[in-house]
């Protein structure tokens, strides 16, 4: 949607360049700008619902991004390790597994313990333990 908006506005810019002038450098008029629900709709909008749609909620507030962050740090202070939008965004991540996987928690446990080991890796006890904070604190309620 973001690439559609900008070819978009790239070809209207280049329009209007070129209705401006000419070969022989007289001016002519300026073709009026047509508006297309691409070029006028919000990308932001447009990925949000896309990402509401794959169960991937917002980004928390100050105050739940505070709480999800202890919550990790509690399991283990390798989970964040000073990278809080990283976390953030691997736990609103984790929430669109959990909705495209309602039925299978081991899958969802699994696919956490991936999601969030890096260079420390993370048992299946602990990844039920990030599920859990993601869910408590992330994750769209129904």
């Amino acid at each position: 949607m973001k690439r559609t908006a900008i070819a978009l506005t790239t070809l209207a810019l280049a329009t209007s360049l070129a209705a401006c002038s000419s070969s022989d450098g007289v001016k002519t008029e300026k073709p009026p700008v047509r508006s297309t629900p691409a070029a006028t709709a919000s990308p932001g909008k447009a990925i949000q619902d896309v990402e509401r749609d794959r169960g991937i909620p917002p980004r928390p507030d100050a105050a739940t991004q505070a709480k999800y962050i202890r919550a990790l740090n509690a399991i283990s202070p390798a989970i964040v390790n000073g990278k809080e939008d990283r976390a953030v965004s691997r736990g609103r991540d984790t929430c669109g597994t959990v909705h495209s996987f309602p039925n299978d928690h081991a899958k969802q446990v699994d696919i956490t313990r991936q999601r969030f080991s890096g260079a420390t890796e993370f048992t299946a006890s602990q990844a039920e333990q990030i599920l859990t904070a993601v869910q408590t604190h992330l994750c769209l309620k129904k």
